[in-house]
């Protein structure tokens, strides 16, 4: 197969530089531009020097969209909107957004909800994908099956951390190192903005789901990973729930079930999910934790680019865990 011709916009971020340390090694992609204005002519190792040695790659302001097959949008939020509405994207072009512009299913537009072990097929078919964010990955992963089973019948109560690279490249005063190390803190409680993206993704399988998802979303001081935890009432016992959530992701390339608790450092650096159990009387106790920045974020992207060209989903993301 030729191979698949790439294009970053917004080339500068934590993102985009997770896609370029996958795409510099897929076998079936050939990285033709990485877009960043205030970066033009510059070397992509100038801000991304984890890639020392790996690319000659110079960032670019030009958008030579139709030389490319596909463009994986990495910029800020609200910026993808407005590039598709200034800019004569091709016919043939396809599209990964990683920002929340698209998340959201309206009929002014044709991006598809790019979560894998929900949308696989439409995934397929379609030529937009809207890449969903870290924390929807993680806490929607820990209650599709339940969905699914039209399970979800009480609230939902959700805690998750989550590491600073969450909080994007820039720095600002919540991701200062002196300030982050050795502290934690809660921000946005109870009205995310993923917490849209979950909802709608919970009733796409259960539509007469309309009970509260409580989330507490925790800044964590350490770089990456989203640690969640989430419990509901649940009629079912351990050995039901372990049999739902196994056989629910049995054909899921990245998620896997486990019997044993597990730790963050099992899905920090690859494209993994890893969902544990546990029951306590009447609640479903649901543990679920990835990379924010893998398959919360680039990790899935090129995911999803993989099942928009036919390739096996794993192609490029045999990644390893950190370990120590």
């Amino acid at each position: 197969m030729k191979k698949i011709k790439t294009g970053l916009i917004g080339g500068a971020g934590y993102t985009a530089g997770e896609l370029l340390r996958i795409l510099v090694n897929h076998p079936n992609v050939e990285i033709v531009f990485v877009n960043s204005s205030s970066n033009a002519g510059n070397a992509v190792t100038d801000v991304h020097s984890g890639l020392v040695g790996e690319t000659s790659l110079i960032f670019t302001s030009e958008l030579p969209l139709e030389h490319v097959d596909l463009i994986f949008l990495c910029s800020a939020h609200g910026d993808s909107k407005k590039f598709m509405e200034e800019n004569n994207v091709p016919a043939h072009l396809k599209i990964v957004d990683l920002s929340t512009d698209y998340r959201q299913k309206r009929t002014d537009h044709s991006f598809v909800y790019g979560l894998p072990e929900l949308n696989r097929d439409e995934i397929v078919g379609a030529k937009q994908i809207a890449n969903p964010g870290c924390f929807a990955t993680a806490i929607q992963l820990a209650l599709l099956p339940l969905a699914a089973a039209g399970l979800l019948t009480d609230e939902v109560h959700v805690n998750a951390i989550t590491g600073s690279t969450g909080a994007g490249v820039k720095p600002s005063a919540t991701s200062h190192f002196s300030w982050r190390n050795n502290n934690i803190s809660i921000y946005k409680a109870f009205e995310h903005q993923h917490l849209n993206e979950i909802g709608q993704s919970l009733r796409q399988l259960q539509p007469e789901f309309d009970k509260a998802v409580n989330f507490i979303p925790v800044r964590g001081n350490f770089a990456r990973g989203i640690y969640a935890t989430s419990y509901i009432n649940c009629p079912l016992t351990i050995e039901q729930a372990k049999e739902l959530y196994k056989n629910y992701y049995k054909d899921a390339a990245f998620t896997f079930v486990v019997d044993k608790n597990p730790d963050m450092k099992q899905v920090v650096n690859t494209n993994k999910a890893i969902i544990y159990l546990e029951k306590h009387g009447d609640k479903l106790l649901i543990v679920s934790m990835i990379d924010n920045l893998l398959k919360g974020a680039s990790g899935q992207a090129v995911q999803n680019m993989n099942l928009l060209f036919g390739l096996d989903e794993k192609t490029g993301l045999a990644l390893k865990s950190i370990g120590f």
